[in-house]
Formats: structure tokens, sequence, C-alpha cells
């Protein structure tokens, strides 16, 4: 009689979609709390502005480093030693006396929490079955959205009755339990688990992508191999969709208020609770995107089907809603088409986290990093670049025509990515 698989799987999962979660709770804290501390300390809106934008280049550098790193010591120690450290940044913000030191405190928090993510897909390469990663990524992006919605929510809630300093101390707590309860549950493969049967172990190791074994690698191949990656087309490609998906993210999370302001008369209030309406559709996008890449996989077979077909797809459409919206006077419509927009953006979200674990085999925490650092580096620029556009054009409307042209790029970048195919050095 067969026995039935566990679903130790679906317990790793949690912790890793919990540690996204946790993490974006404490970045997008800051911008939440970026005009009280402004004001408490006495900072001119420069200083603001580095204090705000400190994290995201640390964090787009280290995407490699940390991803290299979480490869040969294994995603148990390396993640909770990034969750550790960013719960030690967030402390610092709430305890730095002036600007010096929260900018170091952003800092470090970058290069903690940029090993989150390849890390985590690693992790989900060797312990989802591959007709349920692109699901399981969806979730990982979800548990991001949702600290980020939590971030606006709860911050703003709190710092009036406590004060912004103990609102940072108080984010820091979860992450240091976090960190404890993580070390000791998780472990890096499901063959060293004894929870895990043998009916899960075969389900999910099945066309499971080999591994390296980190006491046998040699560095200097390593990096040899990292170089080779990075002049693969294909990485080239998944890039491009990567810098386009996260510049247009970052227009919605920085701009979009302001934009709704300046071109639909809305009040501050009304702009924040419409941005937010955006960002559920980012989060709701990435759940049902994963759910619909395992689907199409399961009934075609087709790899470029489920990745490539789904993420040129549903940019394009963005791009169209985009369109859409430039043509509509209304506040509501306008925010519902690009609403729906941002949700047909992060359907194409878990095909490009799945991506890097087809074409990555054994080094998929450091083709992650690389399609994540560009990404994050564009999205670092895009608040600055869209400042600069609207300083020379003085249009706001040009620059969402702009970012309809971003995703279209995006949907065409898609077209030239072939999963099937494990790229150049690994």
């Amino acid at each position: 009689m067969a026995v039935a698989p566990t679903t130790i799987r679906y317990r790793t999962l949690t912790w890793l979609t919990l540690a996204a979660a946790l993490a974006y709770l404490c970045r997008n804290a800051v911008g939440v709390a970026e005009s009280t501390v402004r004001e408490d300390l006495g900072f001119t809106l420069e200083q603001s502005g580095w204090f705000m934008g400190a994290f995201f280049w640390t964090y787009s550098l280290f995407q490699v480093p940390s991803g290299w790193l979480a490869e040969r010591w294994g995603t148990r120690i390396t993640l909770s030693l990034f969750a550790f450290a960013w719960s030690v940044a967030t402390f610092g913000i709430g305890v730095a006396p002036g600007f010096g030191l929260l900018i170091v405190a952003q800092l470090v928090m970058g290069v903690a929490q940029a090993g989150i993510f390849p890390a985590s897909c690693n992790s989900i390469g060797h312990w989802m079955p591959l007709g349920q990663r692109s699901l399981s990524c969806g979730i990982l992006a979800a548990g991001m959205q949702g600290g980020a919605i939590l971030a606006s929510g709860l911050t703003g809630l709190l710092i009036a009755p406590l004060g912004w300093r103990w609102v940072f101390v108080g984010f820091a707590v979860p992450g240091i339990l976090w960190t404890i309860g993580f070390y000791l549950r998780f472990r890096n493969d499901p063959s060293q688990d004894s929870r895990v049967n043998d009916s899960e172990l075969a389900l999910i190791q099945a066309a499971r992508s080999p591994a390296i074994d980190p006491a046998v690698a040699n560095p200097i191949s390593e990096w040899r191999e990292l170089l080779s990656i990075a002049r693969s087309p294909v990485m080239f490609w998944l890039c491009g969709q990567q810098i386009c998906r996260g510049s247009g993210y970052m227009f919605f999370a920085s701009w979009f208020p302001t934009f709704l302001q300046e071109t639909r008369g809305v009040s501050v209030a009304e702009s924040g609770y419409l941005q937010g309406l955006v960002l559920a559709g980012t989060l709701t996008g990435s759940i049902f995107g994963g759910t619909l890449v395992d689907w199409i996989w399961r009934r075609t077979g087709s790899l470029r089907l489920s990745r490539s077909g789904v993420g040129a797809t549903f940019l394009a459409a963005c791009a169209l809603l985009i369109v859409a919206a430039w043509f509509v006077q209304s506040a509501v419509l306008a925010v519902a088409l690009l609403s729906l927009g941002s949700f047909l953006a992060a359907l194409a979200g878990p095909c490009a986290f799945a991506a890097t674990i087809d074409i990555g085999g054994p080094r998929v925490p450091q083709v992650f990093g690389l399609m994540n650092m560009v990404g994050n580096l564009a999205a670092a620029a895009c608040p600055i670049l869209v400042g600069w556009l609207f300083q020379w054009t003085s249009n706001w409307n040009l620059v969402l025509l702009m970012f309809a042209g971003v995703y279209l790029v995006g949907a065409i970048c898609w077209v030239f990515v072939n999963p099937q195919k494990q790229i150049d050095g690994v």
C-alpha cells in the first residue's frame, strides 16, 4: 500500500514567505515614516531622499555576492544571518540619533535583504516539485506585497501613539524571533529532513536540477562561470524584462500618488488609498500568476509557453491598459485600469522567478541574484529619471506613456527568453 506524501515542503515555503513579508515590512516602513522622521530630526528634502534611497543601492549591488554566499553556505545559515542583520538594522533606525547612522542602518539593511530572494528561490528549487514551483514563487512574491501593505497601514497607525522610534524598534522583534525558529526547523535539502517521507522525497526530486557540492567547488571556476552566465544571450533578455518590470513597479510605489494629485486632482490621503489598490493588484496577481503558470505547464508540458508566453502576453496587456488610462480623466476609472494593469504585470512575476530555476541549474542563486540586481538598479534609478523627465517636460501624462512603453519592451524581452535550455556556464 502506497504511503501518502508528507507535506513538509509547504511548511518550508511558509518560512520563506514569512521572511519576505517581514523584510518588506521593515523596508517599506521607512517610506511611510519619512515625513515624521524628517520633521523630528530637521532633515532637508535632499537628506530625506538619501535616507530613503540608500537601501536600494546596497540591495542591488549585493544581489550576486549574497546569492553566491547562499549557494556556498546554504539557505539555513545565510538566511538566518540575513534576517538577524536586517532586524538589527531596523532597530538601528529606531535608535539612530542623526543622519549618519540612519544612512548606515539603511545601507546595512540593503546588504542583509539582498540575499533573501536568491536564497529563497534556490530553496524552492530544492524543495518544490517542478509543477508547483511557479505557484510557490507567486506565494513568495505575495508575501513581499503583504509585508508592504502591512507596513503602509500599521506604520501610520502606530506612529501617533508610539512615536516613530518605537515603531522601528518593535518591527525589529519579529525578525529576530523568525531567525531563531527558522534556524532550528529549516533544512537546506528535503533529504536532510527526517520529517520528509520517501513519497514526498520522490515527488520533490523528480526533474530536479543537480546540486553542487560546496566542499569541492572551485571559487575561481565559479566566478568564471558567473561571467559566462552574465554574457549568455538568454540572461540578457531575462535581465531586460526584469529591468522593465522593476522600474514599472517602482513608478507605482514612488511617484504614483503625486501623479494622481497632479493629473486627477485627488487629495494626498486619497492618493495613498488609491496607491494601495494598485499594490493590492500586484499582490493578487502574484498568487494567480503562479497558479496560471503551473496550470499551463501541466496542460502543455511547455516551459516556453508557461514562462515566456505568460510573461510576454501579460506585460503587453499591462502596456495597453496604461495607454487606456491615459485617455480617461476620471481618477477612479484611471486607477481601476492601472490596478488591472498592475495585476497583469504581476502575473509575469512568478514566471520570471521560475525561469531562473529552469535555466540556472545548480547556479540558481547567482542567476537570480544577477537578474534581481539589474532590476533593482533600474528601480533605484526610476524615481530620479521620472523627476528629471517631469522637470524637462512638465507633463505627467508623458511619464505615464513612457511606462506603457517600458512594459511593452519587457514583453518583447520575454519573447526571446528560452527557459528550455540551461544557460552557458552551468
